[in-house]
């Protein structure tokens, strides 16, 4: 019985110490986010904030116009920056849809109208046709533009790309009106 017990507490003893030194490997390699008692204590000083009589550079400037946006948008950036939609939808002519509908000529098309695509009834709800700035809002936030829609993408944040992927859009929408001026 002696025997017994020394392997069982061998097996315990040794389990402990795996446990406790896979624990500190862990911790070496991905070290623990400082606690924020911690953050208070060593975070720099704030940057002395400017006097009321000058401009406030410093505040995040707000987004330019989509008429301006679109002026200086490139349809072959707009390309790049829609690769991430290929997953989920088809751009060519005559495609098929996929997760999401073709947007092959969106600029312009009624809303929801794709024939064989099941829009989501958030989006058949919208009524009107895919205009600039329409998709420019879509593009930030789709579940914001269509509460309850079934598209699960986050958005584009930068006005810029979502200029870019709106610019792409309307050059393979045939039947797109002129952009906002």
């Amino acid at each position: 019985m002696g025997i017994t017990l020394q392997k069982i507490a061998g097996a315990v003893l040794l389990a402990l110490i795996l446990v406790i030194g896979l624990n500190m490997g862990i911790d070496a390699l991905f070290p623990k986010p400082a606690s924020p008692q911690h953050m208070a204590a060593v975070a720099p000083k704030a940057a002395p904030q400017p006097a009321a009589s000058e401009p406030a550079a410093a505040a995040a400037s707000p987004e330019r116009p989509l008429a301006q946006r679109l002026a200086s948008a490139s349809a072959e950036k707009g390309q790049e920056v829609t690769k991430k939609c290929a997953s989920c939808h088809t751009f060519t002519d005559g495609g098929g849809t996929r997760v999401g509908p073709n947007l092959y000529g969106v600029v312009g098309r009624p809303k929801g109208s794709m024939a064989g695509f099941a829009y989501s009834d958030a989006v058949k709800g919208l009524g009107g046709t895919w205009t600039y700035e329409d998709l420019d809002k879509f593009l930030t936030k789709p579940s914001a533009f269509a509460p309850g829609t079934k598209m699960g993408f986050p958005g584009l944040p930068s006005g810029d790309d979502r200029a870019n992927a709106i610019a792409y859009l309307r050059s393979i929408s045939p039947k797109a009106p002129p952009p906002p001026q």
